[in-house]
């Protein structure tokens, strides 16, 4: 019986995903490869990281990337924590990214104590 489960996220784009992985200094192999779960299970990704001494993988299903791991034997890795610390660097980059395509350029960044980003941005007319 496989431990392998898959969680959707909100992540489309492969090239944001990376960029979120190294913010996390998380190192990344892309192309298709194997995860490894319990008992020497495996499973065929696009993306591959090790967290906390497991593997996760990437898939991409319909536009979708899922995050694929075998979370019930995955001590020491909170897969909640995990995925909202990817989803927040993930959404930085998307909004950095849409907002310097519409002409802004970044004057600065602070966290907050809460963990959010803010964000100071500026366009010239």
């Amino acid at each position: 019986m496989s431990h392998f489960t898959r969680l959707q996220t909100r992540i489309t784009d492969k090239d944001l995903l990376k960029k979120a992985l190294q913010d996390m200094k998380l190192k990344y192999i892309e192309g298709d490869v194997e995860i490894k779960g319990y008992g020497g299970q495996k499973a065929r990704v696009e993306l591959k990281v090790r967290v906390a001494g497991h593997d996760v993988g990437f898939i991409n299903t319909g536009g979708v990337y899922e995050a694929v791991a075998d979370w019930m034997t995955a001590t020491g890795l909170n897969r909640d924590e995990f995925l909202r610390n990817l989803h927040q660097r993930y959404a930085y980059h998307a909004a950095k990214n849409r907002l310097e395509e519409q002409g802004f350029s970044l004057v600065s960044e602070d966290i907050q104590e809460d963990g959010g980003i803010r964000l100071v941005l500026r366009r010239m007319a």
